[in-house]
């Protein structure tokens, strides 16, 4: 049986309805393999194997499905999920051409309505527990699953929490997931020419830099529990790149939960607030969490609320992803404006 007829079985079993069965089957010609097909992708420790160029595709997250819409892919993709900020300015006509299924975790019966022949994320939860649906069910189907490796490459997602890393993230493992999303779809002459944009972005934003003796906090969301940014994700990227310090440089744990008397111990020389549009947490936008760290008794004498010196950058930037690229411009960019470069 087809993917498209597995999934349009499950349709009937889960929703009961006609409409839902009347998509089933493919041609003969639809199952032939495609020239350079089948094509198998290594994916979070397993292997997502694609027999023919995908035509349906479902990202989950929006960092895989910037990438997508980057590689030009919007007449693909049937349907995206899970978002935390505005898509990025270039790439807003085509996602429009694109259904939102959610805002946040679409329900697996939304994904599989869309009969899907690919779905990528860039979170293990998203395809887990908790998330959309565990691997194991596209699985069932026949739909190849890729998980973005900045979330499992040399880390650890075992022992709760957003997990810890056991390797120090670096920009190389983002260009890889771009190269890997290329492969599949066929287009990797779009693929390098994406990274090669990247890097020379990289390199314009951190020449002649030198912020060897400022010192960043990463918060996240949250202002009851706050989540700061430890060493070695995204973060880690840009402040590594622009020879800065983090002051949570001493833990791996993607993004601890940090008290406000810890931040005000370690007093950072700049604030990186993310501006987040989602509302599911505390203190999401850069708006509330400027508010509250200017009215707070533990945070409003932080030499960096004193002097103003916030940085304010989308959910996407601070996670592994194409925008951590617009992480380091506009790190870059806040350094330089107070002053903290050499």
């Amino acid at each position: 049986m087809s993917s498209t007829a597995r999934i349009s079985a499950l349709l009937c079993a889960c929703l009961f309805t006609l409409t839902a069965c009347g998509g089933g089957g493919t041609s003969d010609k639809a199952d032939k393999k495609a020239a350079g097909y089948p094509v198998t992708v290594t994916s979070c420790g397993k292997e997502a194997k694609v027999l023919a160029p995908p035509k349906r595709a479902v990202s989950l997250d929006q960092g895989s499905t910037e990438i997508l819409l980057s590689l030009g892919l919007a007449d693909r993709m049937v349907g995206t999920g899970t978002w935390t900020d505005p898509v990025l300015k270039n790439l807003e006509k085509d996602n429009a051409k694109v259904e939102r299924l959610a805002d946040r975790y679409p329900s697996l019966e939304r994904v599989l309505a869309k009969e899907p022949d690919f779905v990528s994320a860039s979170f293990l939860f998203t395809v887990g527990k908790g998330g959309v649906a565990d691997r194991a069910k596209f699985d069932e189907l026949d739909v190849p699953v890729y998980v973005s490796p900045s979330d499992c490459a040399g880390k650890d997602n075992d022992g709760g929490g957003d997990g810890k890393r056991v390797k120090t993230l670096t920009m190389d493992t983002v260009y890889g997931e771009v190269r890997d999303l290329a492969k599949v779809f066929h287009v990797e002459k779009r693929g390098e020419k994406l990274v090669a944009d990247l890097k020379a972005r990289v390199t314009k934003a951190t020449k002649g830099i030198d912020a060897s003796d400022a010192t960043l906090l990463y918060w996240f969301a949250n202002s009851d529990a706050p989540y700061m940014a430890g060493c070695c994700g995204a973060p880690g990227i840009i402040t590594r790149e622009l020879g800065a310090k983090n002051v949570f440089d001493d833990t791996r744990e993607e993004w601890p939960q940090i008290n406000w008397e810890t931040v005000a111990d370690r007093d950072p020389d700049i604030l990186v607030i993310g501006d987040l549009t989602r509302k599911s947490q505390s203190a999401e936008s850069a708006a509330a969490k400027i508010k509250f760290l200017e009215t707070n008794p533990a945070t409003k004498n932080l030499s960096a609320v004193k002097k103003k010196r916030y940085v304010l950058l989308s959910g996407q930037a601070m996670n592994p992803t194409i925008r951590t690229v617009d992480g380091i411009e506009q790190v870059a960019a806040g350094l330089r404006k107070f002053g903290l470069v050499k």
